[in-house]
């Protein structure tokens, strides 16, 4: 495995959670903003157009990436919450990288994105009764997911990314 691109490895499902674990996650996923501004509001613009690996995402293109994948999954998991295990199309995260809103966006503007949307999400997730959680959606590259299992994916991604640029700044010492 390449360690600068997984540098946490690669999602494993914990199984079912319980309350308080899905209380944590929620409170992770709800601070994932904050933490992702402290990590990054320190770097110049050279440095945020630094590829946290070769041939990789610069770090402003991750961050405008969590705030597309964190949109995505507030939409896939309400559309979980009310259709029947409904089909969720992937989307080419590759192409959407080159995009202008990538280069030209400033990164604040996905940290109030992320910010407001994780707000919402996390106000969602904490009304849901327990069984709601064992609602379906089913991704087109990762088969059927209970919203629990996809709640755990979505916090792993978000600290697989934030792990990249942390991993790029210390290693460049910055």
């Amino acid at each position: 495995m390449d360690q600068l691109r997984y540098p946490i490895g690669p999602f494993t499902s914990a199984g079912p959670q319980t309350a308080e674990e899905r209380k944590m996650s929620i409170e992770e996923l709800r601070t994932m903003a904050a933490r992702l501004r402290g990590i990054i509001e320190p770097l110049s613009e050279e440095q945020l157009n630094t590829p946290y690996r070769p041939g990789g995402w610069s770090v402003k293109q991750v961050v405008h990436h969590l705030a597309d994948n964190n949109m995505n999954a507030y939409l896939r998991f309400k559309r979980g919450l009310t259709e029947e295990a409904p089909e969720i199309p992937s989307y080419r995260e590759d192409l959407w990288a080159e995009l202008s809103d990538y280069s030209s966006e400033p990164v604040e503007t996905s940290l109030l994105l992320l910010e407001n949307l994780n707000r919402r999400f996390a106000l969602v997730l904490t009304s849901l009764e327990e069984a709601q959680y064992s609602r379906t959606f089913v991704s087109l590259m990762l088969g059927t997911m209970t919203l629990d299992t996809a709640l755990q994916r979505y916090n792993w991604h978000n600290r697989h990314h934030l792990a990249q640029i942390t991993s790029l700044i210390e290693r460049s010492g910055w």
